[in-house]
């Protein structure tokens, strides 16, 4: 079906975030506590709080729209980084739920990626030879609008003791299999006890060698960073690997750049895959500066992934000659090891689908 046109208050990029504003200010709140858990629980879950909070015109956003498809969960720690008074705030556009999402766009779709045809056993995606992602936990700590599992059937996949006795024969039947990526939601949405057996379960494989985390949480809960949590991967006799799904400078505080140096200590190595995003980073300026703020932090620039065509998410897709575009300007500005690569993952295919041209030089 054709996007259905419905009234909407423009989110446009052309409204930055003011630099004479400071961020939200959550001290009156005195949510930020050390404890992640208790701020998983703090978190909004109001679309009409969050407005209020950012003083926003919850109304003329068209925000109960967007959060009856998909619910609203912003933590404190996050929305400290947001700027009052901007609805443009490339933080905010990433978690507030918008009239947009009502859309049906033709193309965009609820699997975008086919991921239920590769489902195996519940909790287990296995589309590439080498690697098989296991989905760690169902809930994540903000709810990204972009998001291309925001239509997954988590409830069909919950890892129940049951069911990592399977994963763990399955493993053992396709020993190719020499990497576990867990993935959710988002694993480290999981205790520590919890997540923690699970990895010393997987380092039984013996022909395993990686073990890689995909997580938003240490940027939008940095105290998830437990001690606890880097003792374990400290101890993993895996090569452990931690993707962070970092999008915007802004996103990047005191807080998190600890929360990596410690990560790193515990001897992970730190990896960012960025989403290309209309509105929020399709900037060169913007990807430089984020690539630049990532390497100070000792994370390295990954990937540029286009965005998933999830059904809801329409507004944010950027046209893959912009991205190709951009990555020609980001070789002219970045030495080559700042610059990520540009990747769109495309079912059935063996693994990520490059998108740069051989022209790239050119594009710049």
């Amino acid at each position: 079906m054709i996007a259905k046109t419905l009234p909407l208050v423009q989110l446009s990029p052309a409204n930055p975030p003011s630099h004479a504003e400071g961020p939200a200010d959550c001290s009156e709140h005195s949510a930020v506590k050390r404890d992640w858990q208790t701020q998983l629980r703090q978190a909004i879950r109001d679309p009409h709080q969050l407005c209020q909070r950012l003083g926003l015109d919850a109304k003329a956003l068209g925000v109960e729209q967007g959060h009856r498809l998909f619910s609203t969960l912003v933590p404190e720690a996050l929305l400290s980084r947001i700027r009052p008074g901007q609805p443009g705030d490339p933080i905010l556009r990433q978690i507030l739920p918008v009239a947009e999402e009502n859309d049906e766009v033709l193309g965009f779709v609820e699997d975008p990626l086919l991921e239920q045809t590769a489902n195996p056993l519940p909790g287990l995606v296995h589309k590439y030879r080498s690697r098989v992602l296991l989905i760690g936990a169902g809930a994540c700590a903000v709810n990204c609008r972009y998001c291309f599992r925001r239509h997954f059937p988590y409830a069909d996949n919950r890892l129940s003791r049951e069911h990592i006795t399977q994963v763990m024969a399955y493993l053992n039947a396709h020993p190719d299999v020499n990497e576990v990526i867990l993935s959710g939601g988002d694993p480290l949405a999981t205790p520590d006890q919890r997540l923690l057996g699970l990895i010393e379960q997987l380092t039984g494989g013996s022909h395993l060698k990686r073990l890689r985390i995909h997580s938003r949480l240490p940027v939008v809960i940095p105290d998830r960073v437990t001690d606890a949590l880097c003792d374990g991967l400290a101890a993993t006799a895996l090569q452990a690997v931690m993707v962070l799904h970092i999008n915007h400078p802004q996103e990047i505080d005191d807080a998190v750049i600890e929360a990596c140096r410690r990560l790193r200590q515990a001897g992970v190595t730190l990896l960012n895959q960025t989403v290309l995003l209309k509105g929020i980073n399709d900037q060169a300026d913007v990807l430089a500066e984020l690539s630049e703020q990532l390497f100070a932090a000792g994370i390295m620039p990954y990937y540029l992934h286009a965005f998933d065509p999830v059904a809801g998410a329409a507004h944010f897709a950027v046209p893959d000659t912009r991205m190709q575009q951009l990555y020609g300007e980001l070789l002219a500005i970045l030495p080559g090891f700042l610059v990520p690569r540009p990747v769109r993952e495309v079912p059935d295919r063996p693994g990520k689908t490059p998108m740069a041209p051989p022209e790239a030089w050119a594009l710049s």
